[in-house]
């Protein structure tokens, strides 16, 4: 079926299966890293926004795509990543101090860029996940120095859930979401030895959810 949600699930799914996220996928097309953003989908007033049949064709050729396999994906039969026999899936792994540098994320929390490396584990169904590699004792004792974190930004956040949250400033954190408001948030520390945090909404540039843990 033709339709909104079916061409923005193809985009995706383009994007997951050559390991990058909408906005790399928009970079590699020549297009703004913004055009195929979530917060783009649908106008102020809830009408949705189709991309562009000129966007999609840059995002064919530049992925070396043919239509027919875009309609496939349009459908949603197809697997998009790279999947193994065993059921299991090749993730970005990168480290914290890594993570707080540039140019590895959009502005989602999608892993962008080149350079990861990578690990194996058990698929999720989340196509989106990647794995932070924790470094120090500041979240000690939840999780360890050399502890894997299993992070999909495409999960949505609660009140309670572990998250790893990246403030504009490039600082990079494992927290407890306390309170989410559309001011600030409030995050609280796992170490005790390490003081909760405040922001304003505006300085955080993503916050994403810790699925699980390889310890």
């Amino acid at each position: 079926m033709f339709s909104h949600d079916r061409i923005w699930l193809a985009i995706d799914a383009l994007a997951t299966r050559h390991r990058m996220s909408p906005s790399g996928l928009a970079r590699r097309a020549g297009l703004d890293p913004t055009t195929f953003n979530k917060s783009k989908r649908n106008a102020s007033d809830g009408r949705p926004r189709w991309p562009s049949t000129e966007s999609i064709a840059k995002v064919i050729a530049a992925t070396d795509t043919s239509i027919e396999e875009f309609a496939t994906l349009m459908r949603g039969d197809v697997p998009t990543g790279p999947r193994s026999a065993s059921g299991a899936m090749s993730v970005p792994l990168l480290g914290f101090a890594e993570a707080g540098g540039g140019g590895f994320f959009d502005d989602s929390g999608f892993p962008a860029g080149q350079g990861w490396d990578e690990i194996t584990l058990p698929s999720t169904g989340d196509e989106t996940v990647y794995a932070l590699e924790v470094s120090g004792q500041s979240m000690m004792p939840l999780y360890r120095d050399g502890d894997i974190l299993i992070i999909s930004p495409a999960s949505s956040v609660r009140r309670g859930d572990r998250v790893v949250v990246r403030t504009r400033d490039g600082e990079v954190m494992a927290k407890i979401l306390q309170r989410q408001t559309s001011r600030t948030i409030e995050l609280a520390s796992v170490n005790p030895d390490f003081p909760d945090r405040q922001f304003q909404i505006d300085e955080v540039e993503w916050v994403a959810r810790i699925l699980w843990a390889s310890q």
